[in-house]
């Protein structure tokens, strides 16, 4: 079983930053993948970005690509959300996820966290 929290959300300008962050707990396999979801009001959730258990392979979504990054410390069994150029669009619910196995899937994700919001004004 492994737990997530999110935190860091919140309310900012169009073309302004955030960063959120995801500490994992419990116990994890050795090959897994942690990442960001997110998911505007009356819509699906989508994949964001995705890194790797040693941080050496990254996904994005292209609606990201250029704006966000993907971080982690291993240490502190966090990964990080940078959001920069944030736009309205961005505005949703984002979710922490973990996945286990060697495979990266944008489906199958096996552990979520409670969301948190990042509301874009313009």
């Amino acid at each position: 079983q492994v737990q997530l929290v999110e935190s860091g959300g919140g309310l900012v300008q169009a073309g302004g930053s955030l960063r959120l962050s995801c500490a994992a707990s419990g116990r994890t396999s050795s090959f897994y993948f942690m990442g960001w979801f997110r998911q505007a009001l009356g819509q699906e959730r989508d994949f964001v970005t995705a890194i790797s258990w040693s941080g050496g392979s990254t996904r994005y979504a292209d609606s990201v690509k250029g704006r966000f990054t993907i971080s982690r410390d291993n240490a502190k069994n966090t990964i990080y959300l940078q959001m920069n150029s944030l736009k309205p669009e961005d505005t949703a619910v984002y979710y922490c996820a973990f996945k286990n196995g060697p495979i990266f899937r944008t489906t199958g994700w096996d552990y979520w966290g409670q969301g948190t919001q990042v509301t874009v004004s313009s």
